[in-house]
């Protein structure tokens, strides 16, 4: 999956790879509430960045769009990076507007179950500062726990994602 970029529909948003026509969306999008928290980001966060961002996605970086149920207004990024071994890294930002509206969660939970059955043999894994109190409950809603471990970006904690099981037992 990480080799081809893929193409999502849930309720309430689209998911697509990235274009150049994005850009200046998602310049828009990358505030510095963002780029405070994703290390790779420069601040401020411009034009050029984001072509440069844009055109980066592919291969071992996939940046995928996430927009309105129309396709039109950009809401967010979901990234998906591989890692050494068998590793994929899953990260995320989203508009300021958009945010505590489910739209994040239901996002990156489309692809973390499109990335875990192309790549059934891939750990998937996010990184969070544990003061990121709102991320890593969005993470914990998805199926992250924490491995009790670092993460590679100093002052991180490293999760990973857990598949629900098959089957599963109710109680009466």
């Amino acid at each position: 999956m990480t080799d081809t970029l893929l193409s999502l529909s849930t309720d309430h948003c689209r998911i697509a790879p990235l274009t150049a026509d994005d850009a200046r969306a998602l310049t828009a999008i990358t505030d510095e509430t963002v780029t405070s928290r994703v290390h790779f980001l420069p601040a401020p966060f411009t034009e050029a960045d984001a072509r440069a961002l844009i055109a980066r996605s592919g291969g071992g970086d996939v940046f995928h769009a996430v927009r309105d149920p129309r396709g039109l207004e950009l809401y967010g990024v979901v990234g998906v990076h591989r890692r050494v071994g068998h590793e994929c890294e899953i990260g995320y930002w989203f508009a300021a507007r958009v945010r505590g509206k489910g739209i994040a969660t239901e996002a990156v939970r489309a692809v973390v179950a499109a990335l875990a059955a192309a790549q059934p043999d891939c750990a998937i894994v996010a990184e969070c500062h544990p003061d990121n109190e709102r991320s890593r409950a969005l993470l914990r809603r998805v199926g992250f726990v924490s491995t009790g471990r670092p993460g590679k970006r100093p002052g991180r904690i490293l999760m990973t994602w857990r598949a629900a099981p098959a089957w599963r037992i109710d109680v009466c």
